[in-house]
């Protein structure tokens, strides 16, 4: 049962740009089960099973966690709950993906199968694992699939993202004996323009200052204030619009508070059509073979990383949980033996499918 790797996994850390204990852990549990895992160039586990001839069917799921290093990771069980940071998102996943492991038998596949544990998704992260991944293997990849989310739910649309960090810089000085420019008022007038600006009604487009922050004390003038900004858009050139007018905004703010800004691109996540039909039928029967309904949903995952290369690709969710990237988060234990036979039963149906030519 996927339950016997849950804490081992969820109780390591793992924040993104530091994977690699977990990362560790991983590789240990695949070698243990038999296998020969990897560590790539950029601290992804690879594990290629099947054939070796003909392109692979990729299950990926993320190491990393938004939790960083000092986080207290211990698991709770309450009332039939466990819960502890980062429980669900990703252990619970990758804790299905090695039973998975455990149960398969290489011999009997038809079509390769990778098994991947991936860094670098959440955050600034920049789904830099999967990335890297594609890019280097995309002509050895038939199908993307990221094992990340709630069992019963299907990322079919991938939700493109932007993000920027924007330093102001000014002379700084002394409260009361300067007159000088806050890089502070700057990054306020930022704030004030990018909330001003106009969103499209659809389809769904969002804009968020996530973090904001500057100064040195109550009795000098900022000479320094940093932010980062998230743009969101199911559609391409509504994101691309509203990328041009945050960064103009960005700008304006700079010149209005005099002071100097440097604008960074921390995060540049594909959107678009995932390609994910035929995955989805095959999904949707896994799903129905096990009592799950699956509903499709827009969102940024690995998946992400597919739709430049024109790999069909969908995320697929294989635990029970809520309150994701709290330290309360919570899962269901009963649900990953359910989202273990789906997924089981996902890669039999797609092994049953014809061998390219």
């Amino acid at each position: 049962m996927p339950l016997e790797y849950l804490t081992r996994i969820a109780t390591t850390p793992a924040p993104t740009f530091e994977e690699e204990e977990r990362a560790r852990l991983i590789h240990h549990l695949w070698t243990g089960l038999g296998h020969s895992p990897e560590l790539d160039e950029v601290g992804n586990v690879v594990l290629r099973l099947g054939p070796q001839e003909g392109r692979a069917l990729v299950l990926a799921s993320h190491l990393d966690t938004v939790f960083s290093r000092d986080t207290d990771l211990t698991v709770h069980e309450r009332r039939g709950r466990l819960s502890g940071p980062g429980l669900g998102d990703n252990s619970a996943s990758l804790a299905v993906l090695t039973a998975l492991l455990r149960d398969l038998e290489p011999a009997r596949l038809r079509r390769p199968l990778w098994l991947v544990a991936n860094v670098g998704e959440e955050g600034l992260g920049d789904l830099r694992g999967a990335k890297h991944l594609l890019e280097r293997h995309a002509p050895r990849i038939a199908s993307f699939v990221a094992v990340d989310g709630y069992l019963g739910l299907a990322v079919t649309r991938a939700v493109g993202v932007r993000r920027y960090k924007a330093t102001f810089t000014g002379p700084g000085g002394h409260s009361w004996g300067d007159r000088a420019p806050s890089a502070i008022h700057a990054l306020g007038l930022a704030v004030t323009a990018l909330y001003s600006l106009p969103l499209p009604p659809g389809p769904r487009t969002t804009l968020n200052v996530g973090e904001a922050r500057g100064g040195n004390s109550v009795n000098s003038i900022a000479a320094t204030a940093e932010l980062l900004l998230d743009l969101r858009s199911l559609d391409p050139r509504a994101l691309v619009t509203l990328e041009e007018r945050a960064l103009s905004a960005l700008e304006g703010a700079a010149r209005g508070g005099g002071v100097d800004v440097h604008i960074e691109k921390v995060g540049d996540r594909p959107g678009g059509d995932l390609a994910s039909d035929a995955l989805m039928r095959l999904a949707r029967r896994a799903a129905e073979s096990v009592g799950v309904e699956l509903r499709t949903a827009a969102s940024s995952t690995d998946a992400n990383a597919a739709a430049p290369h024109g790999i069909p690709a969908l995320a697929l969710g294989v635990y029970r949980g809520g309150n994701a990237h709290r330290e309360d988060e919570w899962v269901a234990p009963d649900s990953l033996e359910t989202g273990l036979r789906m997924l089981r039963r996902f890669v039999e149906l797609y092994q049953e499918r014809p061998v390219e030519s």
